[in-house]
């Protein structure tokens, strides 16, 4: 299925999410917003734990939750946070998220947008191959 969800739509919808951010420890609240082929947009925020290792980021947040609900084709994600929740400098997945989105996206299709506002300009795209070249995924265990 082809959508027609624009960059707008996922940065309000990352933006959106961020506001739910539970990140008492590092104050630093994200927001994702996640793309799936079914044209539906599945939202995530950080969870922060006072053990720190449980804590979860907002993008793996956003998977497992689509994941759950039987979705399995991944199109984009928008990811958002600054300290306090203020939109200062883009915020990139770690390392442990972009292995999640290869276990799930094309990596040569699934696009990745760093946002700092909604306006054109305030956002960066990339694909996955981008922020993880020679990724690990299913099919190497093939």
């Amino acid at each position: 299925m082809f959508t027609t969800v624009t960059n707008q739509e996922l940065i309000r919808a990352a933006i959106e999410a961020m506001g739910r951010s539970y990140s008492p420890y590092s104050h630093f609240q994200v927001g994702a917003a996640l793309l799936a082929r079914s044209g539906k947009i599945y939202q995530g925020c950080n969870i922060e734990n006072a053990a720190y290792t449980p804590t979860n980021c907002a993008e793996r947040t956003a998977f497992f939750a689509a994941v759950s609900q039987g979705e399995r084709e991944f199109e984009a994600i928008c990811i958002v946070g600054g300290k306090e929740g203020r939109l200062e400098s883009y915020t990139a997945p770690c390392g442990v998220c972009r292995q999640v989105m290869m276990e799930f996206c094309n990596p040569e299709k699934f696009r990745i947008i760093l946002a700092v506002g909604e306006e054109e300009g305030q956002w960066k795209e990339y694909r996955l191959e981008e922020l993880l070249p020679l990724g690990f995924g299913p099919e190497n265990l093939a």
